[in-house]
């Protein structure tokens, strides 16, 4: 009994010491994977079993909304793709940091910055191009300033700034969402 008893434990111990040394859980084997993600995921089947589980998980996740788009959707993405590989590396970087910072952000703001995206996406081409163009126009230094300003104030402030913004554009005959 004594010895059975013993036998489990250096079992226990060995199973034990083999996963920490292999990673606690074990990877998503690559024939394990549907042939359609395996097509999608090509880029990675050399080096897969390498990829820690929650990198794995997240590329069969990904394959698996990439097999559900329609085929437009999936040429948009090809295009974004393309266009984010051929920016510098610098430009990537910011990019990769402003995301971050809107990760960061409540979710009542990120919903926000999307409609107000939206809104500028289906403002007509000429008005998109007039708005860049006038931000654009201001010294870097008046730019920056009121970035900065932006930041130091209160969801308040914020709110009085674009409600004061939204008369002036109903002004003009040109609404967009707050």
């Amino acid at each position: 009994m004594k010895n059975n008893f013993m036998r489990m434990m250096v079992i226990t111990a060995l199973l034990l010491y083999s996963f920490a040394a292999h990673g606690e859980q074990p990877g998503i084997r690559w024939e394990q994977l549907r042939p359609e993600d395996r097509q999608v995921l090509k880029p990675f089947d050399e080096k897969w079993d390498s990829l820690p589980l929650e990198r794995q998980q997240a590329l069969q996740r990904g394959a698996e909304r990439w097999r559900q788009m329609p085929v437009a959707e999936r040429q948009d993405a090809r295009e974004r793709f393309k266009r984010w590989r051929e920016l510098p590396p610098e430009q990537r970087e910011q990019l990769k940091e402003r995301f971050k910072e809107f990760r960061r952000l409540p979710p009542e703001e990120q919903e926000r910055i999307r409609e107000r995206f939206a809104w500028f996406r289906n403002l007509p081409p000429e008005k998109r191009k007039e708005l860049r163009e006038r931000w654009q126009s201001l010294p870097p230094e008046e730019r920056s300033s009121i970035r900065e300003n932006w930041k130091s104030m209160t969801p308040d402030e914020k709110r009085a700034v674009r409600d004061k913004l939204q008369q002036r554009r109903s002004g003009e005959n040109n609404p967009g969402p707050r």
